[in-house]
C-alpha cells in the first residue's frame, strides 16, 4: 500500500528535479546557452513550474549556486578537520578554495556565469565562507599561532583575496593551472604574514 505524497513533498521533488537538470545544463552549456524550454523538457516539467518555483532562469541559477556552495562548504570543512593542526587546516582550506577553481562545474557556474549574470556570488554564500574563516582565525589567535587583530576584518579581506584569485584563475583566456600555481604562491605569502 503506497502512501500519498504531500503537496510539500511534490513541490520539493519538482524543485529538486529543476535544480538537478539546470545544474547539469549550466555546467555543460553555460547559463547563456541553456534554453528554458529545453531545460524544462529535459526535466519533464513545464515552463510554468520553473516560474512558479524560481521566478525564472536567474532564480534557478541562484538555487544551483546555493547548492554547489553548500557542497563546497562541506568539502572545505572536511579538509580543515582532516589536517594535523588548526593552522594546517586553515591554510589547506584556503588552498582548496583556490584549487576548486579548476573544477569544470565550479569554474563555469560559480566563477564565470554567476559573476556575468548576477554580478557576484549570492551574499548568503559569502557570509558562510567569511564566518568560517573568522571562526578559525579567532581559534588561531587564542592558541597564539596568529597575531591578535580584528578577526572579522581579516576574514573579509582574506575571503576577498581568495575569491578574486579564484575568479582570475577561472577566466577563459589563459592556462588555469599556471594561474593556480601563481595564486597559491601569493596566498602562502599572505597567510604567513598572519603568523604571530
Amino acid at each position: 500500500m503506497s502512501q500519498r505524497r504531500t503537496r510539500a513533498e511534490m513541490m520539493e521533488e519538482t524543485r529538486a528535479k529543476l535544480v538537478a537538470t539546470a545544474r547539469h545544463a549550466f555546467a555543460a552549456q553555460g547559463y547563456a546557452h541553456t534554453s528554458m524550454d529545453d531545460l524544462t523538457g529535459e526535466a519533464g516539467l513545464t515552463r510554468g513550474a520553473l516560474y512558479h518555483h524560481f521566478g525564472g532562469k536567474e532564480g534557478l541559477l541562484v538555487a544551483v549556486i546555493e547548492q554547489i556552495e553548500a557542497e563546497v562548504g562541506t568539502q572545505l570543512d572536511a579538509v580543515s578537520q582532516a589536517a594535523p593542526t588548526l593552522w594546517d587546516g586553515f591554510c589547506q582550506r584556503c588552498h582548496t578554495y583556490l584549487e576548486l577553481a579548476l573544477e569544470p562545474e565550479i569554474r563555469r557556474i560559480i566563477l564565470q556565469d554567476a559573476r556575468a549574470v548576477l554580478g557576484d556570488v549570492p551574499q548568503a554564500a559569502q557570509s558562510v565562507g567569511i564566518a568560517a574563516l573568522e571562526a578559525s582565525l579567532e581559534q588561531l589567535m587564542e592558541e597564539g599561532t596568529v597575531a591578535r587583530h580584528h578577526a572579522g576584518v581579516t576574514a573579509r579581506m582574506l575571503y576577498g583575496a581568495v575569491t578574486e584569485a579564484s575568479f582570475w584563475i577561472a577566466e577563459p583566456d589563459d592556462d588555469p593551472s599556471i594561474k593556480l600555481a601563481q595564486a597559491l604562491d601569493g596566498l602562502d605569502r599572505l597567510l604567513n604574514g598572519l603568523r604571530a
